[in-house]
């Protein structure tokens, strides 16, 4: 089965790990040193790492640990990291934004040496951390700083190639010549997803004479539609519902746990199909029956890696980018759509992917990082 990235076949190896924590239980304060060493040993390690004197924690957004998303990709890349380093650690599960300021504060109060935000609503909390705490380091995952601080690293993702892919797809698979998208909030994390797959549409649409209709999202006003969130599941369901009543039969939603919503709609209707974002929704999800593919963010990837950064005492506050040529991105496999995806849409995939990663391709958007 095929998935897409810089080499055409998208390797497995650094998803895989977003599959092993579907659990909303925080990592414990600390790490079982001896547990960490008999369970390197059973894996062929010839040694387990003991940093335990180095800590690394996270703070999530409102959407918590099993959102099926990028908090849960973020707490997955911990995790590893936790078993593979032996750090200690702590987390904080966020329920609403009053609790990110002092989430983010009582990192630093436990003497966190790198705490990460998820989410773009996590920005200030952490731009104003790293400025008070100059011999601290911090990560905020999807969104900048605003004030650039050396010691504040951004990991963020250029998801509009991936989505122009799937874009692409959605309408070459899609039998009304409908289809939609729709965010939880209009911030540049999730609009970049929208961005990309707009375009995915229109480059269909130029290369087959065809005129299949995009819902939800206007590129070029920037302008669409959204559920005010990332936890109203009942707002997905609602805005998909909408979706679905217009003849749209594929439908993306960039939302976070407000994309479950989307989910039972699509089900109940029998018909129409899924396109997941941040996790393969096949494997982190209860409705991979109804998921055509899924646009994937390395999130637990990028977390493992500057984790190993800072314990390795490399920490550096250049960003972090994920794209498809350092397959930081790309799109997850068809799994029980393969077979209905034809070869010429398969090979034609290939074919963009390889142009955006030559350049030969340019996914423009105003919301992308730079």
């Amino acid at each position: 089965m095929r998935s897409y990235t810089p080499k055409a076949l998208f390797s497995l190896a650094a998803v895989g790990v977003l599959a092993l924590s579907a659990c909303g239980e925080a990592p414990d304060d600390e790490t079982d040193d001896d547990a960490d060493a008999e369970t390197a040993e059973e894996n062929g390690d010839a040694q387990a790492e003991d940093n335990s004197d180095y800590t690394a924690c996270l703070v999530s957004d409102e959407g918590g640990w099993d959102d099926q998303s990028f908090n849960e990709s973020a707490f997955t890349g911990l995790r590893n990291a936790i078993d593979d380093f032996g750090i200690d650690s702590s987390t904080a599960e966020s329920s609403s934004e009053a609790d990110f300021g002092p989430n983010v504060d009582a990192m630093v109060q436990q003497g966190c040496d790198l705490t990460f935000g998820v989410g773009f609503l996590l920005e200030d909390a952490i731009n104003d951390a790293a400025l008070d705490n100059p011999d601290l380091s911090f990560g905020i995952i999807d969104s900048t700083l605003p004030d650039e601080p050396e010691n504040g690293k951004p990991l963020v993702f250029n998801t509009s190639e991936a989505s122009y892919l799937a874009g692409y797809l959605a309408a070459s698979m899609t039998e009304t010549d409908t289809v939609a998208t729709f965010g939880g909030l209009q911030i540049p994390s999730v609009t970049v997803f929208m961005d990309g797959f707009a375009d995915g549409v229109e480059r269909y649409n130029d290369d087959n004479d065809a005129d299949v209709s995009l819902l939800g999202w206007d590129k070029d006003a920037q302008d669409g539609s959204f559920s005010g969130g990332f936890d109203d599941q009942s707002a997905g369901r609602a805005l998909t519902e909408q979706f679905l009543a217009q003849d749209a039969d594929i439908v993306m939603p960039v939302a976070g746990p407000v994309g479950l919503g989307a989910a039972g709609a699509i089900e109940d209707d029998g018909e129409a199909k899924l396109i997941w974002v941040d996790t393969d929704g096949y494997e982190s999800t209860d409705y991979g029956d109804i998921i055509l593919t899924s646009v994937l963010k390395q999130i637990s990837q990028a977390v493992y890696d500057t984790v190993e950064e800072g314990v390795s005492g490399e920490f550096t506050s250049e960003p972090y980018v994920g794209d498809l040529e350092n397959e930081g991105v790309g799109l997850a496999p068809f799994h029980d759509f393969e077979d209905e995806v034809p070869d010429e849409v398969q090979d034609k995939l290939e074919e963009l992917t390889e142009e955006i990663i030559s350049g030969d391709t340019v996914v423009e958007s105003e919301n992308a990082p730079q």
